[in-house]
């Protein structure tokens, strides 16, 4: 792909055009095979199609639709005609998926048969089940526009969690880097790899976008669910696995399909959006003792390559800063804590129709993300949190992050999430959620107990509840919204 300039192109031409590039697997056991030829040339029948009926370059499409081939292909061909897709959480509520499809000026809104009922009025729907996709399609070959250097390739939205979501303007040239660099790091060809996160997320679009420049088949489920997670990697015969570690965790609990399956193809475990702590570690090590763990880290603003794992990362470590990326902490605590700023290619265009937002891009161009990290002696990175989760207790600023990576090394717990409570004294103060590992028993005391022994005493949770799963927000990530709503209506049922 070294002559390649659109991001929709992106496509690898070696090997056997007929290799399968994407399964898309059902729930229901179905599959949708599309192979590199079929998929380029539905790419190309879409680009087509959208210029027929009358759209221009620069205008933008909404898709809401779960994972499916023909999403991919929607993608990748309305890029290629300088059309700017932008795909759409379907998890949202009603009105804010209007309100996203509005800000995003969409022409048009791409949709399976479940979504339909949430595409707003007034914009035309174009249903991927049934006629209305196909006649949409005009099969031919197309030449992809050479895209400018400020022309967005693609709009990514946020998860709204701090305000109404965000549209991030990203180019083509920020992602064809991304997917070179990648691709320099790891060989990917003929590998398998499993896709379950929405693809309205930069954690699986950038994965399946590196899938397709490198020559590999991407597993596609419509959606993460342990069970058929797990039964995916063994009928497929999984090479690469990609998740966020709350859905590794909901597998590792799924004992009746582990027991059944055959996990021995996974060669490499790559999860992101939050840290893996040595519990978690350890199970998956067990599980798939042939995997490589790769624990990532990335925004939407700033792209999914800013850390490297070469030379092993301690658990834990999202690992050093990528050669090719410049890394910096900033604030009281620098430069060994602080809030990270990173420089890259894949730095966002910035953000669509939002005057209203202050640019998070500093004067000299480093992308300041909000997250705070440490950094330790040997130049290796941890996540401690946000700096919107920062909360003051006691005058003691206290990051969940910190919190929860102590929790996390007492043996009999697999997952913790800490969240801050208002409290009469001390502002606000932190309380904890806890998964226990199968089989364990520990209890309330037992865990206040050890973190009154391993950490300061004003970070220990003042109480603790007992969970079976996480709470999850739409991007698989831990809802600590959900958690912190919870802890408060606990606290008053007492």
């Amino acid at each position: 792909m070294t002559e390649v300039q659109n991001l929709g192109d992106v496509v690898s031409r070696q090997g056997d055009p007929a290799t399968p590039i994407i399964i898309g697997v059902g729930f229901d056991g179905s599959e949708t095979v599309l192979s590199r030829a079929e998929l380029d040339a539905m790419a190309d029948a879409v680009a087509r199609g959208l210029l027929k009926r009358g759209l221009t370059r620069g205008d933008r499409v909404a898709i809401l639709s779960a994972n499916r081939p023909e999403y991919v292909a929607v993608t990748l061909g309305a890029m290629r005609a300088g059309i700017v897709p932008a795909p759409v959480n379907f998890k949202f509520p009603r009105p804010t998926i209007a309100q996203v499809i509005a800000d995003s000026g969409a022409k048009v809104v791409f949709c399976d048969a479940e979504r339909r009922a949430q595409s707003p009025d007034g914009v035309e729907t174009v249903e991927f089940d049934g006629p209305d996709f196909a006649a949409w399609l005009d099969p031919g070959a197309f030449e992809p526009i050479v895209p400018r250097a400020d022309e967005p390739a693609l709009t990514l939205y946020t998860s709204g969690s701090t305000g109404r979501p965000k549209g991030v303007l990203l180019s083509h040239a920020s992602h064809i880097w991304v997917a070179r660099t990648r691709m320099a790091d790891d060989d990917l060809s003929g590998q398998r790899m499993l896709v379950a996160a929405p693809l309205y997320h930069m954690n699986a679009l950038a994965n399946v976008l590196l899938a397709c420049g490198s020559g590999a088949t991407v597993v596609l489920l419509p959606q993460f669910k342990a069970t058929a997670f797990i039964e995916a990697i063994g009928r497929h015969r999984v090479t690469w696995a990609t998740a966020v570690p709350p859905m590794i965790a909901m597998m590792l609990r799924e004992k009746e399909a582990l027991a059944r399956a055959d996990l021995s193809s996974v060669r490499v475990v790559r999860m992101g959006s939050a840290p893996v702590n040595d519990t978690l570690a350890a199970r998956i090590r067990d599980l798939l003792p042939n995997a490589r763990i790769i624990n990532v880290y990335g925004t939407t603003e700033g792209g999914p390559v800013v850390f490297s794992d070469k030379g092993g990362a301690p658990t834990g470590s999202v690992g050093k800063a990528h050669p090719q990326v410049e890394a910096r902490l900033v604030g009281d605590g620098a430069p060994e804590t602080g809030v990270l700023q990173m420089k890259s290619p894949a730095i966002m265009l910035g953000y669509h129709n939002r005057p209203d937002v202050l640019s998070p891009i500093t004067e000299d161009g480093f992308y300041d993300t909000g997250d705070v990290f440490r950094r330790d002696a040997d130049g290796f990175f941890y996540f401690l949190g946000r700096v919107d989760d920062m909360f003051v207790s006691g005058g003691e600023n206290i990051y969940p992050g910190e919190v929860e990576a102590v929790l996390e090394t007492h043996p009999d717990v697999l997952q913790a999430s800490v969240v801050p409570v208002d409290d009469e004294i001390k502002g606000q103060k932190p309380v904890a959620f806890i998964v226990r590992k199968p089989g364990s028993t520990v209890d309330e005391q037992a865990i206040k107990a050890f973190a009154l022994e391993h950490a300061p005493a004003y970070q220990h949770p003042r109480r603790v509840w007992f969970l079976d799963q996480m709470l999850l927000a739409s991007t698989n990530k831990i809802d600590r919204a959900a958690l912190r709503a919870r802890a408060e209506a606990e606290l008053k049922s007492r």
